[in-house]
């Protein structure tokens, strides 16, 4: 099974990802992950990649493609992949359609407003990666370890609102073309996390 995974920022695709790719038994690849681990390691292309997200911008495709083209030859792709932020522009759904297939794109759909209010109250632990939300956990350190908690440059209002802006420019005409091909998959991302995952696993005849 090869899927991808569309959605505005927020809308939960990292939490249904790993269920979906656990469900499977195929690797879940985050070009999201892949960046902040070139970014925490301090490499050229880390340095390159946090300029354009601190400012709420995409990641050019040089970088994204060739990264995501090495990535699905590694052996826990060998039963499939499920691509979590990738593509993010019908110009990337074009430049992979030329090295690989996808069986489906699962849109899921959640309203702006209650995006932004979802994003920017993200709390993230710099030691152990473990990730809060203020509406949940208020205290200012990490429950797991005891570090002090920050919020992430790109989940700031304002860049969340820019970020959003973003992703319907370029993104959301991603929707089109998997429809046009047959390979959209549609879910409502504004129910409870367990109801949005029945939602994928029937839309994947699962």
């Amino acid at each position: 099974m090869k899927l991808i995974f569309l959605g505005p920022p927020g809308a939960g695709k990292g939490t249904q990802a790993e269920r979906i790719a656990e469900r499977f038994e195929i690797a879940h690849l985050s070009t999201g992950d892949m960046l902040r681990a070139e970014i925490r390691n301090a490499t050229p292309l880390g340095a390159a990649a946090k300029a354009y997200i601190d400012r709420g911008e995409l990641v050019p495709d040089s970088v994204i493609i060739d990264m995501v083209r090495e990535r699905i030859t590694r052996d826990d792709c060998k039963n499939g992949f499920l691509l979590d932020g990738f593509p993010r522009t019908v110009v990337q759904a074009e430049a992979l359609a030329e090295f690989t297939d996808v069986d489906y794109a699962v849109n899921i759909d959640v309203p702006s407003e209650r995006l932004v209010a979802r994003i920017s109250g993200r709390r993230m632990c710099p030691d152990c990666g473990a990730a809060y939300h203020v509406s949940m956990y208020a205290e200012p350190t990490c429950r797991k370890c005891g570090a002090t908690l920050y919020q992430r440059d790109d989940d700031r209002e304002e860049t969340v609102k820019n970020r959003l802006k973003v992703y319907t420019e370029k993104t959301a005409p991603l929707i089109a073309f998997y429809e046009a091909a047959g390979k959209l998959v549609t879910v409502d991302g504004d129910q409870a996390v367990d109801a949005v995952t029945e939602s994928i696993l029937k839309g994947l005849g699962a």
